[in-house]
Parts: structure tokens; C-alpha cells; sequence
């Protein structure tokens, strides 16, 4: 928060000349030489959050079985009046398949695109009574709360959790409930971080399932995607004016006969919805937990442009090398460069 003091100066120098004059000047709202005006640099919220399941993952039966990991993602920029300036939002299924001898039978190595990423691929266009791909909907749904407070968005009314609002019938066909709640919980955690009203907004996220394991006699098979996400809004030189970094992993477990072990009606969490609960702290050289280490590169970053931040030095360990980082940030940053790059590249979208 700035504090910027505004001199009235010509009440100052009217005031100095009855002081010179031997006169003694009445203390009057009117006469008050200086006024202190508080403005919140940034007032501008920024605001990240994510919304997982894996309700969807089956057990074998003719067919393999499934570990799937939804999130639906949101990313916004709030004003100090409450109403949405801008919003970002994207989705990520994560489907692995497993047999009934608890070996898995996807490819680990294969990419995992957002559905913003797959655009058209997605293939829900083909399905759509409007013929809208699902980042299509997506976007138009974006677009709508644009200028609402978060109490307007969660009145948008609903029929079987699709759109009736007669401005989104033609453009969203989609459900839209777990939208609706990553932008609630988007706006209700947003932070005053340093971003303006006419930045630019971007959002990304990166997942991989190079995690999961078959299952042996001894231990569990794991089904995880680990997945980071960031939002970052620029100025108009390109620098980060904002900068927001999470991660989590979604996962299920199953024995050696395909089972799933793991109570599918529990949503995983995030790491920074996990805070000091996620265990980072003991283990750590720095006494720092994981979120705590996240918000120190997402400030670092704060002022820099997508080249400086590239350029950021990294040991061969794929750990922070610069000395104003290694004090507060010890764990790989390699994942944190790649998603705030990406969240950068993405406010040009």
C-alpha cells in the first residue's frame, strides 16, 4: 500500500504569509495544509484457483480400468469495486488406464493438453446443438462475467446446471457449476499483488503422469498427474505485475488386481490449499514450506519480462542458482520458469 501526500499549496503559502504577518490562522477543514490520501498501489486483485476431481476413474471390467484427474482452472483480475476485470479458463483431464493386473497401460511419456490447448481436438463442436467447441463456451462464459461482482456470477441462472440466461444460450451449452465455483474461489482469494486495470491476464498449466507406478504385490499402483498452474498479469512493456504459482497431485490407487483403493468422493486439494499441511517444512534445508517457496519465485519474477525470467540461473540440480533466490526458494524451479513462461506467452490470448 503507497501512500502518496497531496500538498495544497496555496493554502500552504496563504497560511505562511499570515504566519509572516504576525497573524494566527484558524485551524479550518479549508485551511488544513496538507491531506493524507491512501491509495493501494495494485488495487487490482489477481486470483488463481482450482477445481479437481476424480470421481470419473473406474475399476476394471471388460474394459481397463481408468485413474482420471478433472480440474477446472480459473484465473482473474478483480477491481477495488469487486466486479471482474478479466477471466481466464481452461480445464485438464488426465486419463491413464490400468489392467486388471494392476499394470498400466497408457503411454506415461504421452503430451497432456488443456482443453484450451486441444481447441477443436477436443471434439465437442461435433456434438454441440450450437456447434461450439468446448474453448469456444468456455471463452464466451469468460467474457460474460466480465464487469460482474462474484455475487452476479453466482446468480446466472441455471437449468440442469446449463445457462438460461438468454446472452448465453447461443454461445455456452456446457454445465457450468464447477466454472462457477473456480471463479467464486478465484475472486475470494485474489490478492492486491501489484497488477493494474489495463494489464493483460494470462493463465497456464502444465501436467505430466510420469508419476504413476503399476501396482506389485507390495505396494499400491499409483495413478497421479502433477500438475502446475500459474497466473500472471503484464504491463504494457511485457513485465510481470503479478505472479501467482500452484501445484498438485491428482492421484489414485490401485491393488494388484486393478482395484481402486482410493476414496474417489475426496477432491484433491492443492499444494497451496494444503499450506504446511502438504510436509514440506521438515524436510526442508530453509525450515520453508512448499507454498511459502512458490510465492517467493512468484515475487522474484514480479517486474520481470519473459526473457529475464528464462534467463533466471539454475545449477545443473535444476535448483536455484541466483544468490537473491537460493535463500528463500530450494526446491527444482525448473516447472516454476516453464509455467509462469507459459502464463506470460498466454496473455497475449
Amino acid at each position: 500500500m503507497k501512500k502518496a501526500i497531496t500538498i495544497l499549496l496555496g493554502i500552504t503559502m496563504t497560511a505562511a504569509l499570515l504566519v509572516g504577518c504576525g497573524s494566527t490562522a484558524e485551524t479550518t477543514p479549508a485551511a488544513e495544509t496538507a491531506v493524507e490520501e491512501t491509495t493501494e498501489a495494485g488495487g487490482v486483485k489477481t486470483g488463481l484457483a482450482v477445481v479437481s476431481s476424480v470421481a470419473k476413474s473406474t475399476n476394471p471390467a471388460e474394459e481397463d480400468g481408468l485413474g482420471q484427474v478433472d480440474s477446472t482452472v480459473v484465473a482473474v483480475l478483480v477491481g477495488e469495486d469487486g466486479k471482474i476485470i478479466d477471466c481466464k479458463i481452461d480445464a485438464i483431464q488426465t486419463k491413464i488406464n490400468f489392467s486388471a493386473e494392476g499394470k498400466i497401460t497408457s503411454d506415461l511419456a504421452a503430451e497432456i493438453k488443456t482443453k484450451q490447448e486441444l481447441g477443436a481436438d477436443y471434439g465437442l463442436g461435433k456434438a454441440s446443438g450450437i456447434k461450439k467447441e468446448w474453448n469456444e463456451q468456455a471463452n464466451a462464459l469468460a467474457d460474460y462475467v466480465v464487469g460482474k461482482t462474484v455475487e452476479e456470477v453466482k446468480g446466472i441462472a441455471v437449468a440442469e446446471g446449463v445457462p438460461t440466461d438468454a446472452d448465453l444460450t447461443s454461445s455456452v451449452t456446457i454445465k457450468i457449476g464447477d466454472y462457477i465455483t473456480a471463479i467464486e474461489k478465484a475472486v475470494a482469494g485474489a490478492e492486491a499483488l501489484g497488477a493494474g486495470n489495463e494489464d493483460k491476464l494470462g493463465l497456464a498449466i502444465e501436467t505430466s503422469a510420469s508419476k504413476s507406478t503399476d501396482a506389485t504385490a507390495e505396494e499400491e499402483g499409483l495413478i497421479q498427474a502433477y500438475t502446475f498452474y500459474s497466473a500472471v498479469t503484464t504491463d504494457a512493456d511485457g513485465k510481470v505485475t503479478s505472479c501467482l504459482i500452484d501445484a498438485s497431485q491428482g492421484s489414485v490407487n490401485f491393488d494388484a488386481t486393478g482395484s481402486i483403493t482410493t476414496d474417489l468422493a475426496v477432491a484433491p486439494l492443492t499444494k497451496q490449499e494444503l499450506k504446511d499441511e502438504y510436509g514440506m517444512k521438515s524436510a526442508s534445508a530453509i525450515g520453508a514450506e512448499w507454498y511459502t517457496q512458490a510465492d517467493s519465485f512468484a515475487t522474484y519474477v514480479t517486474g520481470k519480462t519473459a526473457a529475464e525470467v528464462t534467463g533466471i540461473a539454475v545449477s545443473e540440480e535444476g535448483l536455484a542458482a541466483d544468490a537473491d533466490l537460493i535463500s528463500s526458494v530450494t526446491v527444482h524451479i525448473g516447472s516454476f520458469i516453464s509455467i509462469v513462461e507459459k502464463a506470460i506467452a498466454n496473455t497475449a490470448n
